[in-house]
């Protein structure tokens, strides 16, 4: 069975390479999932989505906090351009949930405040990577 190429990257590293059966990510249209021979494609990635990559050679899925950026998808080839991300397994889960906390605190006292909502949407994001509850 034909397999997918999958690089991640953030501006500060490549976060993961390798082959995959399947990816799914959450774009500003809708969740996509890509298969191989899937048509091309380029997406805008939301916010404080997970991305998931479904490696099917008995290695562990790959599940990272992905904030912001692109994917692209063509010939087998697929590149997700992040402007933030982080794997699942490098969260530290009690500094997302302070996070998550301190947040939530400034939305209560500010419900206009667009910085506090977009750190509550990136320490989800974080929290559901690492396969916690958010």
């Amino acid at each position: 069975m034909a397999k997918l190429q999958v690089g991640v990257v953030s501006p500060e590293r490549e976060i993961w390479s390798g082959e995959a059966d399947m990816v799914v990510a959450k774009t500003v249209d809708g969740e996509i999932g890509i298969m191989p021979r899937h048509a091309p494609v380029l997406g805008v990635l939301v916010e404080g989505g997970v991305l998931r990559v479904k490696r099917g050679d008995g290695g562990a899925d790959l599940v990272a906090a992905v904030h912001g950026g692109f994917i692209s998808v063509a010939d087998n080839q697929v590149s997700v351009l992040a402007e933030a991300a982080e794997l699942g397994s490098e969260v530290d889960v009690a500094a997302a949930r302070d996070a998550l906390e301190r947040a939530q605190a400034s939305i209560e006292a500010d419900a206009d405040d667009a910085e506090a909502a977009l750190a509550a949407k990136r320490a989800r994001a974080r929290l559901r990577a690492a396969g916690e509850d958010a």
